[in-house]
This record gives C-alpha cells, structure tokens and sequence, in this order.
C-alpha cells in the first residue's frame, strides 16, 4: 500500500484547533494536543452551558420577583396565583424588569394579583 502525505490536510486540521484555542492559558493554547483537549472541553461546556443559561436566568427572575413582592407585602407563590386568577400574563422575565426598573408600577401589579 502506498505511503499518504498528510501535509496540507494535517496542517489545515490542526491550525483550526489552535485557532479555537487561541487566547487559551499556556501550552492550552499553543501545543496541539493539549489544546485538542481543552478545545474539546470547551465545546462540551458551551453546549452544556446553552442550555444552563435559561435556567439560571429563570431562577435569578424568580429571586427578583420574590424579593420585590416580599416588600409588598406578598411571597412569590401567592403572587404568580393572583395574576394567573387576574387574567394578567405577564411572564417572568417582565416581571423581574419592572420590579427592577420600575418599582411602583410593580407594586400596582401587586395589589391587583390580591383582589
């Protein structure tokens, strides 16, 4: 069987590697097999960490809201029952912005979720 020159397709592959690794710390980003390795890691976490995000910023939402709603008087669970009984569909992430941002707008949404 005949001998297969590598040369360009080796090269192409592995400077792609070090391409994803670049501003990596140390060898992680200039020798290539310690920086197949964390590249590899790497794209795990990212594809790991898209999916995290959501549910972090859902749980940080939450902690705003119940926060806010704790100051006026109500916890959260009672709160998100008077707005699904009030018919007010706001969702998570509004809520936390307006208890943020605008605290007397929210504590209106409040007292409506009570009655």
């Amino acid at each position: 069987m005949a001998r297969v020159k590598r040369g360009n397709v080796a090269r192409k592959r592995r400077n792609k590697i070090l391409r994803l690794a670049k501003g990596f710390k140390g060898s992680n980003g200039t020798l290539f097999r310690t920086a197949n390795q964390r590249v590899m890691k790497a794209l795990c976490n990212a594809y790991r960490d898209r999916r995290r995000r959501k549910r972090d910023f859902r749980r940080l939402w939450i902690a705003r809201i119940n926060a806010a709603a704790r100051i006026n008087g109500m916890s959260y669970s009672r709160l998100i029952g008077g707005l699904k009984k009030a018919d007010i569909r706001l969702n998570r992430k509004m809520l936390s912005q307006l208890a943020l941002l605008d605290p007397q707008s929210f504590s209106e949404v409040v007292t409506s979720a009570k009655n």
